[in-house]
C-alpha cells in the first residue's frame, strides 16, 4: 500500500467504527503523520485524492472554515470516474441503453408524489416549453429532468449515478439528434412524454410511470436509428462520446 493510500484505509476504518462522521473535522497534518507513521507530504497527498473523489473538503486559514472535514459527496466520486472512463473509451451503446432502463424505470416506479424533486421537474419542462434553444438547450434540460425523477425515488446512490451519469445522456443524445429527420417533430413528442411521464409519477402510479420511462428512452433511440432488442443487441455497436466541459 502507497503511503497516501494510508489515509484512505484509515479514515475508512474510522468511519466504520463510528469514530467519525459526514462533518467531522480530522486531525492536523502533523498529527496524522505521527499517529499513522508516514510522512506530512503523504498525508497532504491523500487528502487531496479524497477531495478530489468528494469525500473531504480541505479549508484553509484559521476559523471555523479551516482544516479538513468530511463531507462525503458519492455523487461528485461517481463522476469524476465515469467521465474518466468515458473520455478513455467508447461505451457499447446497449450497456448505456441497459443502465438507462434499469436506473430510470426502477426511480420511476419507486418515485414519491411528494418529494420536491418533482418540483424541479416540473420547472425543467415549463423551460422547454418557453425557450426554443434548439436540441443543446433542450437535451440539457431533458437530461436534468431524468436526475430529478431519478432522485424523487428517495435513493441517494441511485440518484448520485443518475446525476453523474448525466454529462453524458446529454452528450450521447445531442450526437444523436443530428440523424433525426424533424427536430420539431421529435421535440414535441419529447414533451408530451414527459408530462405523461411526471403525471403519472404524480397520480402515484409507479407502474405505469416505469412503463412510459421505458418507452420514451427506447423510443428516442428507434428513433434517431439505433435498434436496441431485449436481447441487448443494437445496430450501432459503440458509440463515440465526447464529454462536455462542465
Amino acid at each position: 500500500m502507497r503511503n497516501h493510500q494510508v489515509v484512505s484505509a484509515w479514515l475508512e476504518q474510522e468511519l466504520a467504527a463510528g469514530r467519525l462522521a459526514i462533518g467531522s473535522r480530522l486531525p492536523g497534518e502533523r498529527a496524522m503523520a505521527e499517529q499513522l507513521n508516514i510522512s506530512r507530504a503523504s498525508v497532504r497527498e491523500g487528502t487531496r485524492v479524497l477531495e478530489a473523489l468528494g469525500v473531504v473538503r480541505a479549508g484553509v486559514g484559521s476559523g471555523p472554515q479551516a482544516g479538513t472535514v468530511i463531507t462525503g459527496n458519492p455523487a461528485l466520486a461517481l463522476d469524476s470516474a465515469l467521465r474518466l472512463h468515458v473520455a478513455s473509451t467508447h461505451l457499447p451503446v446497449k450497456d448505456v441503453v441497459e443502465t438507462r432502463l434499469l436506473l430510470e424505470t426502477w426511480a420511476a416506479s419507486h418515485a414519491s408524489p411528494e418529494s420536491p424533486a418533482l418540483t424541479r421537474a416540473a420547472l425543467l419542462l415549463d423551460e422547454m416549453d418557453r425557450h426554443d434553444d434548439g436540441p443543446d438547450g433542450f437535451l440539457e434540460r431533458d437530461s436534468l429532468f431524468h436526475v430529478a425523477l431519478a432522485e424523487a425515488a428517495g435513493n441517494v446512490l441511485i440518484g448520485a449515478m443518475m446525476g453523474s451519469l448525466r454529462g453524458s445522456i446529454a452528450a450521447y443524445t445531442q450526437r444523436l439528434t443530428a440523424g433525426l429527420p424533424d427536430w420539431g417533430t421529435t421535440s414535441d413528442r419529447l414533451r408530451t412524454e414527459h408530462r405523461a411521464i411526471l403525471a403519472a409519477v404524480m397520480a402515484g402510479r409507479g407502474g405505469t410511470a416505469a412503463d412510459l420511462v421505458r418507452d420514451h428512452i427506447e423510443g428516442f433511440y428507434r428513433e434517431a436509428g439505433i435498434h436496441h432488442d431485449a436481447s441487448g443487441s443494437s445496430r450501432h455497436e459503440l458509440l463515440s462520446i465526447t464529454m462536455p466541459d462542465t
